[in-house]
């Protein structure tokens, strides 16, 4: 095994174009993955193929190509902008005698640094876990042997076994704490409707302004900054619109190919979402990937089953963009889109607005919906 340098990672990363048309993005995207996991660039290897090799990923030369960056430049780890099979890492490491990390891991290890709520190490630690299970099944063959030496003869159990069996019941031990904050949840959920408390989450892309925005409606002083996953545990607001209250929750945000590991282990956090009355689609209007974002926030927001809460589109940071504050409306007159700046406070009084006008409008709609 290779170990972490402590002085931080030196990598080499690679980004291979299979045809997307979304390829400088994405590049931008892994450099801005990397720096958020503390790890420094040292060069990147680009290359063009029109599928994943089976061994290797990348072809030969490539993968030569690689190797003499790795030692010009005496690099402790290859980070992959793409997802890699265990046995294509495993041949990898041999080539360059070094780590090889593909992208979901490198997510995965950046919500692992960044959580700090109970609820959000546990979450991590089962999706880093599920993710370890494919590579105990996949990718471990050299594990499938009898354990020797003194006292570790056991009754016929291979290593492998014995790791899947031990990675199991932690597996399990995890999901029944999630399902005893998943119960709290629900709880909270039935106090809230019961005071007939309207209830709006904050989603969108990672760094797309979500805790900036929390924190211009809350008043209040959660963590944001200007890097990818600065927010991984839910918080939560109330605040008065002058009528009613409200409760605003911020969540953590959405990125292209997010591990499917990350989706199920999120889902209590996530089912704040699912459960809210009014999603603010949160959008970094300066962003030239900000199309491909707000697609990619839809896909997911369908896939945990919260594509049917009504969904306001905030277009954020038009401080950088030149764009006027305000509102956009379809042909039919209902608001589209809400242009603001979090970060100045252009347009957060007619967001504020908003919210309040669509909260109002709640019992007419849930009354002609009963009828």
């Amino acid at each position: 095994m290779f170990d972490r340098p402590s002085a931080g990672d030196r990598a080499i990363l690679v980004n291979l174009d299979f045809g997307k048309t979304d390829f400088a993005e994405s590049l931008e995207e892994i450099r801005r993955l990397a720096d958020s996991a503390g790890v420094q660039t040292l060069a990147v290897a680009k290359g063009r193929r029109q599928r994943p090799d089976p061994a290797l990923f990348a072809g030969a030369g490539k993968v030569g190509e690689i190797a003499e960056l790795v030692k010009a430049h005496a690099a402790s780890l290859v980070l992959f902008n793409h997802d890699l099979s265990p046995a294509q890492q495993r041949n990898l490491e041999q080539r360059f005698e070094c780590r090889v990390v593909d992208r979901s891991s490198l997510i995965l290890d950046i919500f692992a640094q960044r959580a700090r709520s109970h609820e959000g190490k546990l979450q991590v630690e089962l999706a880093q876990l599920e993710h370890l299970a494919t590579r105990l099944v996949r990718g471990w063959t050299h594990l499938e042997r009898q354990k020797g030496g003194i006292g570790l003869r056991g009754p016929g159990e291979t290593q492998l076994e014995t790791d899947r069996r031990l990675l199991g019941k932690r597996v399990k031990v995890l999901k029944d704490k999630l399902a005893a904050v998943h119960r709290q949840r629900q709880t909270q959920r039935r106090a809230r409707a019961r005071r007939e408390t309207f209830s709006v989450s904050l989603v969108g892309y990672t760094n797309s302004g979500k805790s900036t925005l929390f924190n211009r409606l809350t008043h209040s002083d959660a963590y944001a900054a200007d890097q990818l996953f600065a927010t991984l545990d839910t918080t939560s607001r109330r605040i008065s619109t002058g009528t009613a209250e409200v409760v605003i929750s911020d969540t953590v945000g959405f990125i292209r190919d997010l591990p499917h590991t990350l989706v199920a282990a999120f889902s209590a956090t996530l089912e704040e979402t699912v459960q809210a009355d009014l999603l603010l689609h949160v959008v970094d209007s300066a962003s030239p990937a900000r199309d491909d974002q707000i697609a990619e926030v839809n896909r997911v927001l369908a896939e945990i089953g919260a594509d049917a809460v009504p969904q306001i589109r905030v277009y954020n940071k038009i401080d950088l963009t030149g764009l006027s504050p305000g509102i956009e409306r379809d042909q039919y007159d209902k608001i589209a889109a809400v242009r603001v700046s979090a970060r100045t406070g252009e347009a957060i009084e007619q967001l504020r607005s908003l919210l309040t006008d669509f909260q109002a409008a709640q019992p007419m709609a849930k009354g002609l919906a009963a009828a």
